[in-house]
């Protein structure tokens, strides 16, 4: 799907929890970010992969690594230490002992993580910060998209959703990845790791009183977004003679062979890629308006997702449900916006 131009990017908020897969969508989009088609107006960190302050320092670590100069763009923040009402689980065995494979954020970007942790509310800001680049505070159609796009459990976005309900409403759009509808679970048998870490914050996200519908981009269509070592190669050579070049096969080799111990080939599975491509419409996709929910509170249904395809419950649509994608177009995309980290086709050089 190709780009059109406009005078002024989109805003875009990404809450994610880097995580390898998570790694891939930072990369797409600090180059959208380098060439002036998007502006990345805040990283912000949830704990699930890892820890959340671990996360912003391997954040912190991949814009570094993309360009310099990004750093002074986008605000990089950890946001909720944990779920608010069940244990912190995290997944070393998916993701490495430090989130990124076998590779680690250096000291100075752990230090910045920690500092921040004297300041709790800091990513709220960045998030009021973003919307005020953007939309008009009517919610209405004026002003710049502000897009919030979320890759880790919905923890930070459920208590932002609690806390500033009608800032919520004023993203232009939010896209989540999560969940499993008619389809197995990565954790359970029916639960999907995003919703199942923090179950509560799903179930409360998606029960809330909203004005536009989330798109959610569930395992059923993200499954299909395969990282082979041969688009491994392309990506490097994408990249090119950059920092995160060199660093990236040590990030995804790791995921590559838990992906294998899974029974699942030597690839892996890139989620979060294929949810930022959906969330800015860079790849053509199909999808189904309906009634999404989470069970939180059964031990044996933690984190289960479920959709009122046929109507029975007879309430309003509150999501979006991602069907289908073309998985070769959003490849294609991808190797174009990581080609922009090292060779930024407008005048967003930086």
């Amino acid at each position: 799907m190709g780009h059109t131009p406009h005078a002024e990017p989109p805003v875009v908020v990404i809450d994610c929890d880097p995580g390898i897969d998570d790694t891939l969508a930072l990369i797409y989009l600090v180059g959208l970010h380098r060439a002036g088609e998007i502006e990345l107006a805040a990283v912000t960190t949830s704990s699930g992969n890892t820890h959340a302050h671990v996360s912003a320092a391997n954040a912190r670590w991949i814009l570094e690594l993309c360009g310099e100069h990004v750093l002074a763009d986008a605000a990089v923040t950890a946001g909720q230490p944990a779920p608010a009402r069940c244990e912190l689980v995290t997944t070393p065995e998916t993701h490495g002992a430090h989130g990124l494979g076998y590779a680690q954020a250096p000291q100075r970007c752990a230090r910045a993580a920690d500092r921040e942790l004297s300041a709790p509310e800091k990513w709220q800001r960045c998030w009021l910060d973003a919307l005020a680049r953007g939309g008009s505070a009517s919610g209405d159609s004026a002003g710049r998209d502000v897009h919030l796009i979320v890759t880790g459990p919905l923890t930070n976005a459920a208590a932002f959703a609690a806390q500033h309900p009608d800032e919520m409403d004023r993203f232009s759009s939010v896209t989540v990845m999560g969940g499993a509808v008619n389809y197995r679970g990565n954790t359970t048998p029916t639960a999907e790791w995003n919703f199942w870490v923090d179950p509560y914050a799903a179930r409360d996200f998606f029960a809330r009183p909203t004005r536009e519908l989330t798109t959610l981009c569930s395992l059923e269509v993200t499954e299909q977004m395969l990282l082979t070592p041969r688009r491994l190669d392309a990506l490097v050579a994408a990249l090119g003679k950059t920092p995160m070049g060199e660093v990236l096969p040590d990030i995804v080799r790791f995921y590559f062979e838990f992906h294998e111990a899974q029974g699942e080939g030597y690839q892996a599975q890139v989620h979060d890629l294929l949810t930022c491509l959906i969330a800015l419409g860079r790849v053509d996709f199909g999808a189904v308006d309906t009634t999404v929910a989470v069970e939180a509170d059964s031990e044996l249904l933690r984190g289960t997702s479920v959709a009122d395809l046929r109507g029975h419950w007879e309430r309003p649509a509150n999501a979006r449900l991602v069907t289908a994608a073309d998985i070769d177009g959003a490849f294609a995309e991808f190797f174009r916006g990581a080609g922009l980290v090292s060779h930024p086709a407008s005048g967003w050089l930086r």
